[in-house]
């Protein structure tokens, strides 16, 4: 099983606003979709990814109970895992992570940059002991972001210094650790507790410096993402292909590791 960790995909009405918001600072040439998930689970098709975990960010308090929402209307889905959002500005922030939790939705998604906070500032460490409380996946943007000007709000010295508030609870950096960050990532994440997703890394980190990440923090640690629609599947696999990992490492990458975090049994 093939299991793409992190793409994006919204609500038919709002996507191709968007997309078209999103577009012009997303570092790619085009979005390889329309951004719905019909074209998602198009390209998912084409690229040979069974399952995608789809995650969007509340980016103000007022869009949070609309974009979990979204992720509840994908409960079910066959193919798409939604995850949920939380604003550090929301009074209900907390309210909501039940509500999440108790809907079925197994994790959320936190974007510093966008929601204007320091990862390891201790204003957001209650929504950090709460989702760890319930068992929720918490995925970070880490690194920086190629649309957003300086200073970078979650570095990986910050998010390691954050990571005690989980108690162990599952935590995901996005962008192998750190987006242009990757000798802070090799250096306060690697061999913590923390999984590391590949997204947008294909022709953009260099392989040898995936590779001294591969082996201080080790494979099975590691998540297949792509970022779509702003990067292919398909080239973040054959990246993975060209690094040296041994064909169980290979397979836990593509999709073992997450379907072990998502609670999916192996073979289905």
């Amino acid at each position: 099983m093939i299991i793409d960790f992190h793409t994006h995909c919204f609500a038919e009405k709002i996507a191709a606003r968007a997309v078209g918001q999103l577009a012009p600072v997303s570092g790619a040439r085009a979005p390889y979709y329309d951004g719905t998930a019909a074209g998602l689970l198009g390209v998912m098709e084409a690229e040979g990814v069974d399952l995608a975990v789809v995650l969007n960010i509340a980016t103000n308090p007022r869009q949070q109970r609309a974009v979990n929402d979204f992720a509840l209307s994908l409960l079910g889905h066959p193919r798409l895992v939604g995850f949920g959002s939380v604003h550090p500005d929301a009074p209900d922030a907390l309210e909501e992570l039940q509500r999440l939790r108790a809907a079925g939705v197994k994790g959320i998604k936190l974007h510093p940059d966008y929601q204007g906070f320091f990862a390891d500032d201790p204003r957001v460490f209650p929504i950090y002991r709460e989702a760890a409380r319930l068992g929720l996946i918490t995925v970070f943007h880490a690194g920086v972001d190629i649309g957003l000007p300086d200073p970078v709000h979650c570095t990986p010295a910050a998010l390691a210094a954050a990571l005690p508030q989980f108690e162990g609870a599952p935590v995901v950096a996005a962008h192998f650790g750190g987006y242009l960050l990757w000798e802070e990532a090799l250096q306060q994440l690697c061999g913590k507790n923390i999984y590391l997703d590949t997204s947008y890394s294909a022709r953009k980190l260099p392989p040898p410096w995936a590779k001294r990440i591969l082996a201080a923090h080790g494979a099975q640690k590691v998540l297949l993402g792509s970022d779509l629609p702003w990067a292919s599947p398909a080239d973040e696999i054959f990246y993975l292909q060209q690094l040296g990992a041994s064909e169980s490492e290979l397979a836990a990458m593509l999709g073992g590791n997450a379907a072990r975090l998502l609670g999916i049994p192996q073979g289905e």
